[in-house]
């Protein structure tokens, strides 16, 4: 490769060789001059050379002169019969295979920097989904993987200072990356190093997990103390019980961010139900409202929504102890009971249930079953509007809407339903079957059904158009 001595020459060198490969494929064999640079001794032109070949194969592939797919043999498509231009995509792949496993070796390389790689992975303004997908294969190294949690929370912090408003492509490459990052749950016998070290020392901090641990809580906080999208929050949170709690050195430190969500309301109330589950039986987190804005969530669109089957199973969770207080049980009970009423028959094939269970534990609540000479539907006692389940009145009600159920027009919902005119066991039935059931499954479930006989559906001949044998219709129009 030709040399230019002055300040920025290597760059300028390799920006007009990039330009000349971009430009014609008649010049394509100037990206072995830029592959070279990357087995240059300066520092700076190696890291030049990264940028370019960074751009280079980014370019190459936005444009589809990169191949894709399982890679076949270059020596047999450059002898092969295929055409000019899938040759060309094939030998473009090679040259960017040669490119990575140079920069695989350059992590060894003293001017290597993981600063650098962070800053082009966490892009403003280009999404870097592919990239990221290939770097996340070297997460897997204890070095890597460490100081890519330290480099990132340097990246955050560069980018979020001082700007009023931070691009959503960044947000979404941040989490991208972040959420890749997995950390063993236990101490490894012997780290795993991508740079090999003839005697590893015990004082090494990425040598240890609880270093990791610390790193990694660094690296979470940084990124959510910020203000982010409704979506990447969604994002956090679905993951946030069994990728990133189960992982932090203190998992006590998500308790501010876990409870702002869960008072911001709907969808992701519901999420974070997952991660404060965790913290308040694991953690001995205190939540003096917690069973009133769980109240609150209980809308006619908690039956719609896609995490409904995850609410269910925390709420049953959450329901489930013996001392809770019987008027808060019964707030619960009743509020599900007035929703039933409009929802559709695959939820209630789960709610009914639900609703029996638990008045199976709570044997004080079972008043709302035994109440023959309640108040008129007109003077029910209960407050739907009322946020607090203390003062709903729910236990001075009773629960008509599952006797209303009992003439429900789905068989099966009838069915259930009926339950509460039995003497209900002690053995609950469970509902985890029930939680995620569709209409599809419920219409196939009925199509499957096997019926004994014919249902009659017509038991008095018809005589006359209306049904009368001697109206006006049967003097002028007849049946046959």
């Amino acid at each position: 490769m030709e040399r230019d001595r002055g300040p920025g020459g290597a760059g300028r060198v390799l920006g007009r060789l990039l330009e000349a490969v971009l430009a014609s494929r008649g010049e394509a064999n100037a990206v072995f001059d830029i592959l070279a640079a990357l087995q240059s001794e300066d520092p700076e032109e190696i890291q030049e050379a990264v940028r370019i070949c960074s751009r280079l194969f980014g370019a190459l592939l936005e444009r589809g002169e990169l191949f894709v797919g399982r890679l076949p043999s270059e020596e047999a498509v450059m002898t092969g019969s295929q055409g000019a231009t899938h040759k060309y995509k094939v030998w473009m792949r090679h040259r960017y295979h040669s490119c990575r496993n140079r920069l695989g070796e350059l992590l060894a390389h003293p001017s290597f920097q993981v600063k650098l790689v962070m800053e082009g992975l966490l892009s403003l303004e280009e999404d870097r989904a592919l990239l990221l997908s290939q770097f996340q294969e070297y997460l897997e190294y204890d070095d890597i993987r460490y100081h890519t949690m330290q480099a990132a929370v340097g990246v955050v912090a560069r980018v979020t200072d001082g700007q009023a408003e931070v691009p959503l492509t960044f947000w979404n490459n941040t989490f991208m990356l972040l959420s890749a990052v997995s950390l063993p749950r236990q101490e490894g016998n012997t780290p795993s190093f991508y740079v090999k070290h003839a005697e590893p020392s015990d004082k090494w901090k990425v040598a240890h997990l609880k270093e990791h641990r610390k790193a990694f809580q660094l690296m979470w906080l940084s990124f959510l103390k910020h203000k982010l999208p409704v979506s990447l929050y969604k994002k956090v949170l679905v993951i946030m019980h069994d990728s990133i709690l189960p992982h932090l050195a203190q998992p006590t430190l998500m308790m501010d961010f876990l409870t702002s969500a869960y008072n911001i309301g709907g969808a992701i109330s519901l999420l974070a139900l997952n991660g404060l589950f965790i913290l308040i039986h694991k953690h001995n987190l205190e939540y003096p409202d917690f069973y009133r804005k769980l109240y609150s969530l209980l809308e006619p669109s908690v039956f719609h929504v896609k995490y409904r089957a995850r609410f269910f199973h925390l709420a049953d969770l959450f329901l489930s102890s013996s001392h809770l207080p019987a008027y808060l049980v019964a707030a619960f009970a009743k509020r599900l009971s007035r929703l039933a009423l409009t929802a559709p028959p695959e939820a209630l094939l789960m709610v009914l249930p639900f609703i029996c269970n638990l008045l199976r534990r709570h044997p004080a609540c079972r008043v709302l079953v035994h109440r023959p000479q309640g108040p008129e539907l007109d003077a029910d006692p209960y407050d739907p509007r009322e946020q607090d389940p203390a003062r709903s009145c729910a236990l001075e009600s009773s629960l008509w809407e599952l006797q209303a159920l009992q003439k429900h027009y789905h068989p099966e919902v009838s069915k259930a339903a009926s339950i509460i005119n039995q003497a209900l066991c002690v053995p609950e039935a469970s509902i985890a079957p029930l939680l995620e059931l569709t209409p599809y499954e419920v219409f196939e479930r009925d199509l499957k059904k096997k019926v004994p006989e014919q249902v009659p559906l017509e038991f008095i001949p018809a005589v006359g158009l209306l049904g009368r044998q001697e109206d006006l219709c049967a003097q002028y129009f007849s049946l046959s």
